[in-house]
């Protein structure tokens, strides 16, 4: 058996490996939460060591710690964000205590380790590196944390990468006319630098959108204690804690304007989520354009070829799949999920404190990871390398009857109809059926039908 070593807390001792970190609180979580082995994400543990750093710094600014308790407190949080095997005293199930009372107590108790090891003295989980704060405030406010600063590291970049990458693309293959469609049916010719930038401003509105959101996430609800009227702490602390934190950062963290608000819903988190969903099926309609467009090679429509990167097939030899497209799709099917479950938690808020905040920390965090990895490989693996079946486009617009909409304001729907019915029934392309109708001439029918001319509108 590994070796043990007996830990006391207020219901009594309770047996920890020897080689842990943290202490009695902790252990009682591993035991009572063998539910997923899934841990929360280490962003969030990051952004909850940075509130205790940023805790620690105002309490002994306000006179609640002392300066060689305040400094050992802050020394054992940087050494636990600068060595990534450290997460390892970080046990704790996703599916705990709804108010993250365990994962708070689990950074307390570790932090407190360190820290009394390197003072000589003893640190209190509770007193010391808790003081001024309760899991009620302190967990929501790291909710808010690791997602704005996830937000800023990891997806805004990686949208912004994406949404470049499509636009240069974009540019790169203007000059291509395809046939457009819509309800998967052939309509009037675009270009396909005119689908792109579509995709491009797709991308761009989700970050306009999670731009807005971000203020919202700079309110924090620490400083509201057990309830949200902040019981035990410095009325000065809420705001000297936003300034350390800040000053950690480099986000304008602010006190939010009710903490019973920010501590009994979780909306900011809600309408983060609800985002996340939105860039997702965005991405979607993004991955899944690319695999149509792809399709084929030969039995579909084949007007783009993405790079080949795989085997596709383990008894088809020679067959490729849209693999990076796949992904992204599943990508964006379980961030969708991920939002429902992030609703329901959101109302799970009952009087003065939301029930359900692991699963929301979680779930925003997993969620804002792979959206910024699959934009990634979106931009660079599919979008950036395609190449272009010029020949497979000009085949399928030379017979596309719906060119003939071009004509209606010469001879009109009805007789527009009529043509491009005939040209359907015949195979035939719709400039020779409207020749032989309309006595239009030639030369003047094929200025009008010119699918390039027509992807720039107007008469």
């Amino acid at each position: 058996m590994d070796a043990m070593r007996m830990e006391r807390d207020s219901m009594g001792e309770l047996a920890v490996p020897a080689d842990a970190l943290y202490g009695a609180q902790t252990q009682r979580a591993v035991q009572n939460f063998p539910v997923s082995g899934q841990r929360l994400p280490e962003d969030f543990i990051r952004a909850l060591l940075l509130a205790k750093l940023a805790a620690a710094r105002a309490n002994v600014a306000l006179g609640q710690l002392t300066a060689e308790q305040g400094d050992a407190i802050a020394a054992a949080c940087r050494q636990l964000l600068d060595d990534a095997a450290l997460m390892t005293h970080f046990p704790l199930d996703v599916y705990q205590t709804g108010s993250g009372t365990s994962s708070n107590m689990n950074a307390n108790e570790v932090i407190a380790t360190l820290a009394s090891r390197a003072l000589g003295t003893a640190v209190s989980a509770n007193d010391h590196v808790n003081c001024a704060q309760s899991s009620n405030d302190t967990i929501p406010s790291a909710i808010h944390i690791a997602a704005a600063l996830a937000l800023r590291e990891q997806l805004l970049p990686a949208l912004q990468h994406l949404q470049q990458t499509t636009q240069a693309k974009a540019l790169q293959v203007d000059h291509h006319v395809k046939t457009g469609r819509t309800h998967l049916m052939d309509a009037m010719p675009v270009r396909l630098g005119q689908s792109l930038n579509g995709w491009a401003q797709q991308v761009a509105a989700n970050v306009d959108r999670l731009q807005q959101l971000r203020p919202g996430l700079l309110q924090l609800a620490q400083g509201g204690t057990a309830v949200g009227t902040g019981i035990n702490a410095d009325p000065r602390f809420a705001a000297r804690f936003c300034a350390e934190l800040q000053a950690l950062t480099g986000l304008a963290f602010v006190p939010a304007p009710d903490y019973f608000a920010a501590m009994g819903a979780q909306d900011t988190a809600v309408a983060l989520s609800g985002q996340l969903r939105t860039t997702a099926v965005s991405l979607m309609k993004i991955a899944n354009d690319l695999r149509w467009m792809n399709s084929g090679p030969l039995a579909g429509l084949g007007e783009i070829e993405l790079e080949a990167l795989q085997p596709g097939s383990s008894i088809m030899p020679g067959k490729v799949n849209p693999v990076i497209p796949e992904a992204v799709c599943m990508v964006a099917a379980q961030v969708i999920g991920l939002d429902a479950a992030v609703a329901v938690a959101g109302q799970s808020g009952n009087f003065e404190l939301n029930v359900m905040l692991p699963l929301i920390a979680s779930n925003l965090l997993t969620s804002i990871a792979l959206l910024a990895n699959a934009s990634r490989l979106l931009a660079d693996r599919a979008i950036a390398g395609f190449s272009v079946n010029e020949a497979r486009l000009q085949q399928a617009l030379a017979r596309n009857p719906i060119l003939v909409t071009a004509l209606n304001p010469v001879i009109g729907y009805a007789r527009a109809a009529e043509i491009a019915k005939q040209a359907y029934r015949e195979g035939r392309a719709i400039i020779d059926v409207a020749a032989e109708q309309t006595g239009i001439d030639r030369d003047e029918l094929a200025r009008l039908l010119d699918p390039a001319k027509l992807t720039h509108g107007g008469l």
